[in-house]
């Protein structure tokens, strides 16, 4: 195939979705429990669990919005910590009072590697809110075991050639991955290669875009600086993987869609690198995937509008669609951009107050454009509500896990790897998931995070407390069930290469090293 011209490439690629499609017909009832089967086996693995089921917790709204929900919840335990276990996810949870009220009920954080898991539909909405659900079947809550120190995924020793992969997908380490954390070695699938035709020119002619919108040399020279195609294109892959993985779920060969589908992911990295844009004013940063950021080179005044001009050739890009539902949908996306940002310039005083905050700011500043823009995609394909909303929570999880990782990173990679400066988030004053589980351990935390790191030799003691931890272990932790609960949803789509490539995604995330 690799020698093949572009065009051939291209036809190959349609008779192998044709034979797919026949085949699927045969085989999808069987692939579907396959992927059940691999899920039953890593929820029912033997080891401890501790789990204990509180009565009448309900009643209550959460934080902006939503009546809360009566019955009987799971609650795990961890040393001084009680928590709520959702969908294989602990939480922060608000409820007891009236609607909307935020008063907070119990706190929920996963607590460390390989602890107990309680499974109960989506408790955190996604949205950047924790509520109680009132239309989830409480009774049905189960507690399930993971074995403590044991992988959640067994790699297939078969397929883990990294030769023949994308550089996007290349480089993984066990620098931070001191188990097998992927959710998937099974396929042996690049999405990246998958995509190779509508992810070639994407950052050509999002350049043409911003190039066409106006006259301006210079702000054109500083809108286009990040659009060089040295970064991952992690957001629209995975837009166009939802989207050809749908089209198939929907028997849906409508090209003007597909074309639509695409603006989708040009607008959705648009929206990403303008994000970057201005938070490299805001931090002062000084680099930026290998190079000099953009405030460097630039007066930080027109930077930042050269910023708002990549959102507003966005937004023509999105208008030019004429979807009222899709634009209600990525026009939530500045929002909470906007929001997230704000929530990061504070901090609040209680640890259980910070992890809440932490999770909510995580979910706005990332997730939120990713489960967002894999909801567009799929509303473009004729999605019924149920599908969309699938590939929205599909998004919000690989989200999460995108920024846990990130957050990793920032304590375990190199600057050359990262291609910006380690230990970059203690500089600025945040205090990410790691840092959070290390004040379980180290008190001493508290303070600094209070006053943002500021005093001498507070960057270099949190730097050194979080790696005595198990902080990292514990973030590690968590990015892996976001990904697991990411899989779980793709496996409900029709198997073809690109809902292979959505489980394939989840490994590239846990073991990115940038």
């Amino acid at each position: 195939m690799a020698c093949l011209s572009s065009s051939n490439r291209a036809c190959a690629r349609v008779v192998q979705e044709k034979l797919c499609q026949l085949v699927a017909v045969s085989k999808s009832q069987l692939g579907h429990q396959q992927q059940q089967q691999q899920l039953d086996l890593l929820l029912h693995a033997p080891g401890p669990v501790a789990s204990t089921v509180v009565n009448g917790v309900g009643g209550g709204g959460g934080v902006g919005g939503g009546g809360g929900g009566g019955g009987s919840l799971p609650l795990g335990t961890a040393g001084k910590r009680t928590f709520l276990l959702s969908s294989g996810f602990a939480y922060p949870l608000y409820g007891g009072g009236p609607a909307g009220s935020g008063t907070p009920l119990v706190t929920a954080v996963a607590h460390s590697v390989g602890g107990s898991i309680g499974i109960a539909r989506s408790f955190y909405t996604g949205r950047g809110n924790f509520i109680q659900p009132s239309s989830v079947a409480l009774g049905s809550a189960r507690s399930v075991r993971v074995p403590v120190g044991a992988p959640l995924f067994e790699r297939n020793q078969k397929c883990s050639s990294t030769a023949n992969l994308h550089p996007c997908m290349r480089g993984y380490s066990s620098v931070h991955t001191q188990q097998p954390a992927g959710p998937i070695r099974e396929y042996n699938i690049d999405p990246y290669i998958l995509l190779e035709d509508e992810l070639k020119y994407i950052f050509e002619d999002i350049r043409q875009e911003i190039s066409r919108a106006t006259n301006h040399q210079e702000l054109n020279k500083i809108a286009v600086y990040y659009f060089d195609g040295q970064g991952k294109a992690f957001r629209p892959m995975v837009a166009i993987l939802m989207a050809k993985a749908l089209n198939y779920h929907m028997h849906n060969e409508n090209s003007n869609i597909v074309n639509a589908q695409r603006q989708i992911a040009m607008i959705s990295e648009m929206i990403h690198t303008a994000s970057l844009v201005h938070d490299d004013v805001i931090d002062q940063s000084f680099a930026r995937r290998g190079k000099p950021s953009v405030n460097v080179l630039w007066n930080h005044k027109k930077v930042t509008q050269a910023g708002d001009y990549i959102l507003a050739v966005a937004s023509m890009l999105l208008a030019r669609l004429k979807q009222d539902e899709v634009t209600h949908i990525l026009s939530q996306v500045l929002t909470d951009l906007v929001q997230g940002e704000f929530m990061q310039l504070g901090s609040k005083e209680t640890e259980n107050e910070r992890f809440a905050h932490y999770f909510t700011k995580t979910y706005r500043k990332t997730a939120s454009l990713i489960a967002n823009s894999l909801k567009a995609v799929a509303v473009l394909s004729g999605a019924d509500e149920q599908m969309a909303e699938l590939s929205f929570q599909y998004g919000r999880n690989l989200g999460l896990a995108f920024q846990f990782v990130d957050d990793l990173l920032d304590f375990v990679s190199s600057s050359e790897a990262m291609g910006k400066p380690a230990a970059a988030d203690l500089k600025l004053g945040l205090a990410t998931a790691p840092v959070l589980f290390a004040c379980e351990k180290f008190p001493e935390l508290n303070p600094m995070i209070l006053r943002r790191f500021r005093e001498p030799g507070d960057v270099e003691r949190a730097y050194e407390l979080v790696h005595q931890s198990q902080g990292l272990e514990q973030t590690r932790f968590l990015a892996r069930k976001h990904c697991i609960e990411a899989l779980r949803l793709a496996s409900q789509i029709s198997e073809s290469p690109y809902q292979k490539g959505l489980i394939v995604v989840g490994d590239f995330v846990l073991n990115r090293m940038k």
